[in-house]
């Protein structure tokens, strides 16, 4: 891995090399994951926002990559008839090997999730509808980009496999691997739709201005499977009201009011719960020991809640009801009250089983992320192209300040001014070449601080530690910019 944090000096360099126009004026570090990302805000001299994000290690950088081929998928035509703004490329810069992307910034503040909750007014609609639109997307997003599809049975499969993973690692309690494995193996709860779902959907990727919902970030997971993954982050937020009102709001946009999964949310239990696992393991893989350590503390406080309480409801079969939930840990409900509070417990001959048990085999991935060697375009990839590196045009209204005027909410919310034809979008065929050792002297010499934002849990989980003010903005000289000397080179083999 090579975990080189990038300060937001060096990112506001890369972020020049990317886009031979830009003259930044100023920068400031942007809340990310601190152990996959590097991120920062440029402001250039036009009064525009563009955000920059350096992968740390070439995992992170594959997801960059991803998340280019995912938004290549989203044309002209379909970012208008979302109600919200998805990130649109501008231009990007190899370092070290793996690629640095800059985008244009978007509308809208990142939230707490508490804070989020307690909004009120349309949020809970908001996030609904969100959700909604993105279960709602073509399958071909996700085909074309040569990313995951599941069936509901094949899904089932993979989190099984993932348990008999995690179950190697000796660090998970009995309790909990039985209670998974039975919810895994009750068919009744597996019988959903497959919808393209965004995979890594929480409030870290949910813009907000002025009260609604208006940008939607983060799409390094899309792939077609269960759609209870999008609501991991709410079943966990302790505010149960709240997510009822968004899963009320989700069917009416998607179905006209008509509950058409009745397990939905013992899912989204079950998957808030097992991100903890899949973070112990993340971290074990990593070597990164105070990561697995952080993710088997929270194991074991589910543990005595489990014991204790029962925990949430994640089984469909009748249960006697266990004691009252701590605040925080309420069960969440289902369209049967009588069918909640079940522990989802077996008996000691379950332990066996889990690693015993033949296992379908998992769908398999490929080692380089789709689209690791094509050309960077505003949100797609050109092939044979001469042409420059250059930024598509910012919408008028976004040119002038970095920002809408005005909040964009669902029911106003436009995609960014790509034209009426994907084909009069700007084509790039370049990514440009720097030098690391130019990058770090310069930054040496400037004595620019790295960016401390506070790190992230597993997602779904809702474990991530408070946001942390990132460090004031950075006035730049472009001149100092410039000494760089970054050199920049087409068509890099």
């Amino acid at each position: 891995m090579v975990n080189v944090n990038r300060t937001p000096m060096e990112l506001a360099a890369l972020a020049s090399a990317a886009i031979p126009d830009l003259s930044p004026t100023g920068v400031v570090g942007s809340p990310d994951d601190p152990r996959d990302f590097s991120a920062a805000v440029v402001f250039d001299r036009q009064g525009s926002r563009w955000r920059v994000r350096s992968p740390l290690h070439e995992e992170a950088a594959m997801r960059l990559e991803t998340e280019l081929q995912v938004l290549s998928g989203f044309t002209p035509g379909i970012r208008a008839g979302l109600p919200f703004r998805v990130p649109s490329v501008a231009g990007a810069v190899r370092l070290d090997g793996m690629r640095t992307f800059v985008y244009h910034d978007m509308p809208g503040e990142e939230m707490e999730l508490e804070d989020l909750t307690e909004l009120g007014g349309k949020t809970p609609d908001d996030i609904g509808r969100v959700i909604a639109a993105v279960h709602a997307l073509p399958a071909a997003v996700v085909e074309n980009a040569d990313l995951p599809v599941y069936t509901a049975d094949q899904f089932r499969q993979r989190r099984l496999n993932e348990l008999d993973q995690a179950a190697t690692t000796g660090r998970i309690p009995a309790i909990l691997l039985r209670r998974w494995e039975n919810a895994l193996e009750e068919m009744e709860l597996w019988e959903f739709s497959p919808v393209v779902a965004h995979g890594d959907l929480h409030e870290d990727n949910l813009l907000v201005d002025q009260g609604r919902l208006v940008s939607v970030t983060g799409w390094t997971d899309l792939h077609i499977g269960d759609p209870a993954e999008d609501f991991a982050w709410l079943a966990s937020s302790g505010n149960q009201e709240f997510t009822d009102q968004v899963v009320k709001a989700y069917w009416q946009h998607r179905s006209g009011g008509t509950v058409q999964d009745g397990h939905l949310l013992r899912r989204a239990v079950l998957a808030a719960e097992f991100a903890l696992a899949q973070w112990l393991v993340r971290g074990i893989a990593a070597d990164d020991e105070e990561m697995a350590a952080e993710a088997e503390a929270m194991l074991q406080e589910l543990e005595a809640d489990v014991e204790e309480h029962g925990g949430q409801a994640i089984s469909a079969a009748p249960a006697v009801a266990p004691a009252a939930h701590p605040q925080g840990l309420a069960p969440a409900s289902t369209d049967d009250p009588a069918d909640d509070d079940d522990t989802g417990e077996g008996t000691d001959d379950d332990d066996a089983v889990i690693m015993d048990r033949a296992r379908a085999p998992e769908q398999e991935g490929t080692d380089e992320a789709p689209g690791a060697d094509q050309p960077v375009t505003h949100d797609a990839a050109s092939e044979g192209s001469e042409d420059e590196l250059v930024p598509d045009e910012l919408a008028a209204d976004e040119a002038e300040s970095g920002h809408p005027s005005e909040a964009v909410g669902p029911d106003d919310a436009e995609a960014p001014d790509d034209g009426d034809d994907p084909e009069d979008a700007e084509e790039v065929s370049s990514t440009q070449d720097v030098s690391s050792t130019e990058v770090q002297e310069h930054a040496e010499e400037h004595g620019d601080s790295e960016n401390d934002d506070a790190e992230h849990g597993p997602s779904g989980s809702h474990a991530a530690a408070p946001h942390q003010e990132g460090p004031p903005t950075t006035a730049l000289d472009l001149d100092e910019v410039r000494q760089l000397d970054i050199r920049r080179t087409t068509n890099p083999s």
